[in-house]
């Protein structure tokens, strides 16, 4: 029994926390340095095991980062690849607090990241995105703790998680987009790097870079089943085309995370390690709400096939508790003691055979006797040693027992301690909301003093009531201002005094939060207490057990007399505490009585206040006031600067169009409705002018410019006009004028009305639209209806001209033969071919006009379309009406020339008109279609058709022309000098004579087409002298901005198209 004592006890010594410490490290370490090193191997499941079990005995992973910041990582690739998979492995399955441990650490794997992302090495990229997923990770689940690293929660907790608010629905769904995006980054790069092949998975390089992937592959299933579960949440709650990104991506995940597992469900080396599933043929509907009940959560499954563990090299083999050797050698050595003494007892043995071979007969059987007796001695002492073995188990069991509860204890005792730090903090945090209540009753106090001055201020004015009443209007607006403010206070009033019931009902709650915190406190020390006494019958009762752990027990009751120690402190720092408080509360009162006072201090500076406050009113009303007139006076100035420039003799140069004068006064005319709304403002206060005096500065400057302008359109316009608009504007200066007076006056402020400007500025506006040129009185809701008129009467214009055309050809094979028939048919041949290439034109142009509508509209219709494009509309009409009238008059044309009372020139000069009148269709239809448009290019072919039919009818009139005229044949042999000197002569005399007609035709064409884009709407300055184009110089001495394009302009004349060759009738 002392072997045995002294066996346990010294199993007692080694057992110690030191040791225990010291041997759970060297296990860590040498687990740590065999699952990350250099060789490109998988890590071995044992040594992961190990550390996760290590993090579970130490509640976190300070040992592994300990050890894992030794390492060179940035060094070494694969020692950093290695480390990462033990890392995600630890946070997986590690402890709770494995999570906060490393996120201490989440700058160094963003640097080894960002260092082996920088590399050409392959193993450094996956490097680079595997710590690019540890840090994802890390930061989704410190973000959202009710998920743990493993992922394994319920739909319950992911509801929970999600919430009710669709805004973190949808934030978590993002979250878990990039979780999953990540994961698959990672896989996809490493199956890149790898031949999928079953030789490349079965080496030892090939399983180092799969082997993190089961990891990868257990997260996966769970973020795709959260994917689909948020998605179907925020189906319900949202719009479709809200989240039709979201189902994209959704997509691309999916078709991803699935080829990903058919490549891996392939491979051998995953075969007998990992179940995969199979995810669907087709991804979720999430627009039908039914399509949740078919969704299937994926469970990845594990192979129950562990590595073979073979004992290491440097574990420590177990060493037996009891040595049972000694009672062999002693059973070896009784047989050797029992013959000496037979010897000694009865002699030698002889060979002879005497009498005493029956007593050796006997003594043998004794001795068989003796021997079962000796294995009997021998199974009861084997049998005491198994009883004496589980007796020392369980004391060993009961002194880690008493450990654990002694670690219990110091646990508790930190705790206790950490609650004092926190009476500690409350203690701190009372005194500043004891701070927080002294300025609020100081502020009360001064709400109570201005309260007590405002009242005082209303009795005042009750007693001044009377005689308020008898003041002008003014006064009385004064006094129901006064009694406004009276209606403020009596609010300010009630409300400081909630805010003071407030105030005082917060403090006593803290109060009795106070209070409540130390019963609170008092309670868990007297837990505490009761604890400490069932640790103490505990330890009494182990003593009863066993004797041997007196020692034990002697140390577990020194514990127990230094927790009741710390318990009496604790309540001797509670009972302090609570003197502290009363002490507080009595200096509360007295704070509160000093606040009384300066209360009444500051009710007396309020009255002050009120006083200066209504000073200030009034200053600021005269400052209003002369603000106001000098802002009107600034208004004269401008408004009799514009009237001085009527009489100007450099304004008459001005000249201004119709449109822009109108376009001024109908600006003018809304910064009349401004004035008088500011006026209306200031009148209800006239504390403040701004809308009134910026009204103003928007009105005189309108207003000189429509006067300035009227002036400038009067030069231009009749003389009726003319003396009618100068008048107006010197009218409407005067009446505006006139009313600014009134404005600058307080005794006809009141009934300032600016009607009569009103109404001048109406007539000028009037003035303005009757000078408008005459093509802009169509309205522009007709607009689209006179394009399809247009265009329809246009269609119908050709083909009367190709059935008049049908008609002369008929007359002109009755009426002609011979050469004039051949003539006269080939120029109506070529009219019909324009006719018709015309016709086709109208078409192209009609359907391209149909294609520009319908895509420019949006949700308007085709009236609003043309309306909203008036000018553009404007000018498809003009085009048309330009080809329709071009056909007509061709075909009066060719009618009088088969009849032979017209000429050539006539038919040549409608050929070109036409030509033009087509080109000028061609363009107004090219303005806004789109170049891409094969409607376009259809016109454009159209276009060019025309004007090779329009080169074909000039030459086929010139050539007939040819055909028909006799020339004189000029003989001139039986002249003399003198007479061919005379014809000579006269010659060029008639030469200048038609070079002097062709001038005048050409000034005549020019004043022509001038009075023309005159009648059309374009001010006479903008037609330049060559083929009638506007000009884009302004002029200088304008008053107005640059005239708009024209909308109704004549096409300029086509260009001479060849001529045909001369035998070409013959």
């Amino acid at each position: 029994m002392n072997t045995i004592h002294s066996r346990v006890k010294s199993r007692r010594t080694e057992s110690s926390l030191g040791a225990e410490r010291e041997h759970f490290d060297k296990q860590q370490l040498s687990s740590i340095s065999k699952a990350i090193n250099s060789t490109e191997t998988p890590v071995k499941e044992k040594h992961a095991r190990r550390i996760i079990l290590g993090t579970h005995r130490e509640k976190g992973a300070y040992t592994f980062w300990s050890y894992a910041l030794g390492f060179p990582l940035a060094s070494n690739s694969i020692l950093s690849w290695k480390f990462c998979h033990v890392l995600h492995k630890v946070l997986r399955d590690g402890h709770r607090n494995v999570l906060q441990d490393c996120m201490r650490h989440h700058s160094s794997l963003v640097e080894i990241g960002k260092l082996w992302g920088n590399l050409h090495d392959k193993y450094g990229q996956l490097v680079f995105l595997y710590s690019k997923l540890l840090c994802t990770k890390l930061e989704f689940h410190v973000k959202r703790p009710t998920i743990p690293p493993n992922l394994e929660v319920t739909d319950e907790v992911l509801e929970r998680t999600a919430g009710t608010d669709i805004n973190n629905v949808f934030q978590l769904t993002v979250e878990v987009f990039d979780y999953l995006d990540t994961e698959l980054r990672l896989a996809e790069t490493v199956i890149r790097q790898l031949n999928t092949s079953i030789a490349i998975s079965t080496l030892t390089s090939g399983q180092c870079r799969l082997s993190p992937l089961i990891q990868v592959i257990q997260d996966c299933s769970h973020l795709y089943h959260y994917t689909v579960k948020l998605l179907f949440k925020l189906h319900a709650c949202l719009p479709a085309d809200t989240l039709q990104g979201h189902r994209e991506r959704f997509h691309d995940q999916f078709h991803s995370l699935k080829t990903f597992f058919n490549k891996a469900r392939d491979m051998m080396y995953f075969k007998r390690l990992i179940q995969i599933p199979k995810l669907p043929d087709s991804p979720p509907n999430f627009l039908h709400a039914a399509s949740l009940a078919k969704h299937v959560k994926p469970v990845v499954v594990m192979a129950n096939e562990d590595e073979p563990e073979q004992q290491d090299d440097d574990d420590d083999d177990p060493e037996p508790l009891i040595e049972v050797s000694d009672f062999a050698t002693s059973s070896v050595q009784a047989q050797p003691q029992e013959l000496d003494i037979f010897d000694q007892a009865f002699g030698p043995a002889n060979g002879g055979f005497d009498d005493r071979d029956l007593q050796i007969e006997s003594l043998k059987r004794d001795l068989e006797l003796l021997r079962a007796d000796l294995e009997r001695v021998k199974a009861e002492a084997q049998r005491y040693i198994t009883q004496l073995k589980s007796q020392i188990n369980s004391l060993e069991a009961e002194l880690e027992e008493q450990r654990a509860q002694k670690q219990h204890a110091l646990v508790e005792n930190e705790q206790l301690r950490m609650e004092l730090e926190a009476t500690r903090r409350r203690n701190a945090e009372h005194e500043g909301l004891q701070t927080t209540f002294i300025e609020a009753d100081q502020r009360a106090q001064a709400t109570e003093q201005r309260y007590n001055k405002l009242k005082e201020k209303h009795t005042e004015l009750v007693a001044s009531h009377a005689e308020l009443l008898r003041k002008s209007a003014d006064t009385v607006k004064m006094l129901s201002a006064t009694q406004q403010t009276q209606e403020e206070v009596e609010r300010t009033k009630h409300q400081l005094s909630f805010e003071i019931d407030r105030i005082k009902q917060e403090a006593d709650m803290k109060l009795e939060e106070q209070k409540f915190e130390m019963e609170k406190l008092k309670r868990e020390l007297e837990e505490k207490m009761a604890e400490v006494m069932r640790i103490k019958a505990t330890l009494q009762s182990s003593e009863k057990t066993s004797g041997q752990m007196n020692s034990s027990m002697t140390a577990l009751q020194a514990e127990k007399e230094r927790l009741m120690r710390s318990v009496s402190e604790k309540e001797a720092e509670l009972s302090s505490l609570r003197q502290t408080a009363q002490v507080q509360q009595s200096s509360l009162q007295q704070e509160r009585e000093r606040s009384s006072r300066e209360l009444g201090d500051l009710q007396g500076k309020l009255q002050e206040k009120a006083s200066q406050e209504e000073q200030l009113k009034q200053k600021l009303l005269e400052e209003q006031f002369a603000l106001l007139q000098g802002t009107i006076t600034e208004a004269e100035n401008i408004i009799q600067d514009a009237v001085a420039k009527l009489d100007d003799p450099l304004h008459v140069r001005c000249t201004s169009s119709p449109d822009y004068l109108v376009s001024r006064a109908e600006a003018t005319l809304g910064s009349i409705d401004k004035v008088k709304k500011g006026h209306a403002d200031y009148l209800s206060n006239m504390g403040d002018a701004g809308g009134l005096l910026r009204a103003l500065t928007q009105f005189s400057h309108l207003a000189a410019d429509t006067i300035v302008n009227g002036s400038a359109t009067a030069h231009m316009a009749p003389v009726d006009h003319a003396d009618r608009l100068t008048e107006n504007c010197r009218g409407c200066a005067t009446q505006s004028l006139q009313y600014l007076k009134d404005l600058k006056s307080k005794t006809t402020l009141q009934r300032a009305d600016p009607a009569s400007v009103r109404i001048i500025v109406q007539k000028i506006l009037h003035l303005g639209q009757e000078l408008r040129p005459k093509g802009m009185d169509i309205r522009q809701d007709e607009l689209g209806d006179l394009v399809d008129k247009e265009m329809a009467a246009t269609s119908a214009a050709i083909e009367e001209a190709v059935r008049r055309i049908d008609e002369m050809m008929n007359q002109a094979r009755k009426d002609t033969s011979g050469i004039k028939l051949e003539v006269n048919e080939r120029i109506l041949f070529s009219c019909t071919d324009l006719m018709k290439a015309i016709r086709m034109l109208i078409i192209a142009s009609t359907d391209l006009q149909k294609e520009i509508v319908e895509s420019g509209r949006g949700a308007a219709t085709i009236k609003e379309f043309y309306a909203k494009n008036s000018r553009w509309t404007e000018g498809l009409i003009s085009a048309a009406k330009a080809v329709g009238w071009g056909a007509t008059e061709m075909v009066e044309s060719a009618d009088k020339v088969v009849l032979h009372t017209g000429k050539y020139e006539e038919l040549i000069v409608c050929s070109h008109e036409i030509a033009a009148s087509t080109a000028q269709l061609v363009a107004a239809s090219k303005v806004k279609a789109d170049r891409n448009s094969k409607k376009l290019s259809v016109l454009q072919q159209a276009s060019r058709h025309v004007n090779e039919m329009a080169a074909n009818v000039v030459g086929s009139t010139r050539t007939g022309q040819e055909h028909l005229e006799e020339k004189d044949t000029m003989d001139f042999s039986g002249m003399s000098l003198i007479k061919l000197r005379k014809e000579e002569m006269e010659s060029q005399v008639k030469v200048l004579e038609l070079e002097s007609q062709l001038e005048n035709e050409r000034l005549r064409l020019g004043e022509l087409r001038k009075k023309h884009y005159n009648l059309a709407g374009v001010p006479p300055e903008q037609v330049s002298e060559g083929n009638g184009d506007t000009s884009s110089l302004a002029h200088p001495a304008s008053m107005s901005p640059k005239p708009k394009p024209a909308l109704m302009k004549k096409p300029a004349m086509a260009q001479k198209p060849n001529m045909l060759p001369k035998n070409t009738f013959k």
